[in-house]
């Protein structure tokens, strides 16, 4: 698929309420089709994989085609040059935590982008860095609990007076240290109580800022529950019969 026939799609999918909606986050509304994310998901099956296509594709700036870069873009094949030039450009927080996470968190880069990323003087250069301490948070099982301890002191000193996506990023990172595991959690659980309530401009959108405490928590309990669930599960029986 050309990059031309992407557009082509993209024209005959996208509606006006979703190029307002977007348009509220951060979209810029001249260069947005409007198309959903299930549309583009359903793309992404199609294409697969095309990184040549997600370059071309990223620059066009469009809001729609770069999401649709994410998806299909090899990580193994960014360089850390093109990394931080995607960063640089992301456009929109939604774009910016897309690229973190589809893209940059998959790459052996990752160590070095968030040490690099979240001491960014970009608003959405930080939030790609911070999103990929999130990711670093939930899948990286080698990394040492001190890694992300440090992390904590690092959000707690600065999400203030960080940038407004910033912050919304630092609250997502701390909320998902708080769930590593159960020591990392009583920290992030101290951090927050100390940072108190994060307030986020989100424009004129229903979205919320989610409170850390409050959100660890339930998602500490709930996965508490689940455990115990499993517990309490049958085995399965083995035959006896040879």
């Amino acid at each position: 698929m050309t990059g031309k026939q992407v557009f082509t799609i993209f024209e005959s999918l996208g509606t006006a309420q979703n190029r307002k909606i977007y348009a509220r986050h951060g979209a810029d509304s001249s260069n947005t089709f409007g198309v959903s994310f299930a549309n583009l998901s359903k793309l992404r099956k199609r294409i697969k994989g095309d990184h040549s296509l997600a370059a071309e594709l990223w620059k066009t700036g469009n809001f729609d085609a770069r999401n649709l870069a994410t998806m299909i873009a090899d990580p193994a094949s960014m360089t850390m040059r093109e990394l931080d030039e995607w960063a640089r450009d992301a456009g929109s927080y939604c774009v910016a935590e897309m690229f973190a996470r589809n893209v940059a968190a998959k790459t052996a880069f990752a160590p070095k982008l968030i040490e690099k990323w979240t001491k960014s003087k970009s608003d959405l250069t930080c939030v790609a860095g911070y999103a990929l301490l999130a990711c670093a948070a939930m899948n990286d099982q080698d990394a040492a609990d001190s890694y992300f301890e440090d992390r904590l002191t690092t959000i707690e000193a600065g999400i203030h007076q960080a940038g407004n996506w910033t912050r919304y990023a630092m609250n997502g990172a701390l909320i998902a240290i708080g769930l590593r595991n159960s020591r990392l959690r009583g920290l992030a659980l101290l951090a927050a109580a100390r940072i108190g309530k994060v307030t986020v401009d989100h424009g004129e959108t229903g979205c919320k800022t989610p409170d850390a405490t409050a959100y660890i928590q339930k998602a500490a309990g709930r996965k508490a529950a689940l455990g115990k669930a499993g517990s309490r599960a049958p085995k399965a029986r083995t035959s006896s019969a040879a």
